[in-house]
């Protein structure tokens, strides 16, 4: 059985896995009330997509996106600005010795995926990716 890795290839423990998940299904939660004062986050539609924790429990990494990826180099430093106010929030929503320190970084494995989709569907690619049809293997 393969345990799962977080984003810099070490193992993650079932702990922090669960952790992790608690804190992304937290903070989509506050981010969908939408009771932050920074306008900027206000009106927002912001998906995090998942939530990196530290082995000790006290730093997370929290990956987001916002909708479409429209003004996402704002809302980081919102997301940034606001990390006070939602650990704050996160310590009375969850149940943990400690609160940990968030971080928050913006997920780009989805315009990685579309970089390696479009690169596939390039003329030169599909022309390698094409099957033979030379007739290899038929008898005439």
């Amino acid at each position: 059985m393969s345990r799962k890795k977080n984003h810099k290839d070490r193992e993650v423990s079932q702990r922090q896995l669960r952790v992790g998940e608690e804190l992304r299904h937290a903070l989509a939660e506050l981010l969908e009330r939408g009771e932050m004062r920074d306008p900027e986050l206000r009106d927002a539609s912001i998906t995090v997509t998942m939530v990196d924790v530290s082995p000790d429990l006290r730093n997370a990494l929290a990956f987001i996106v916002p909708l479409g990826g429209q003004n996402a180099d704002i809302i980081l430093a919102a997301m940034r600005r606001a990390a006070p106010f939602f650990r704050a929030r996160l310590a009375r929503m969850i149940d943990l010795r400690f609160t940990p320190e968030l971080r928050f970084e913006l997920d780009r494995s989805f315009d990685h995926a579309s970089h390696i989709n479009q690169l596939l569907h390039t003329p030169e690619v599909a022309r390698d990716l094409k099957p033979d049809d030379d007739g290899e293997g038929e008898e005439s």
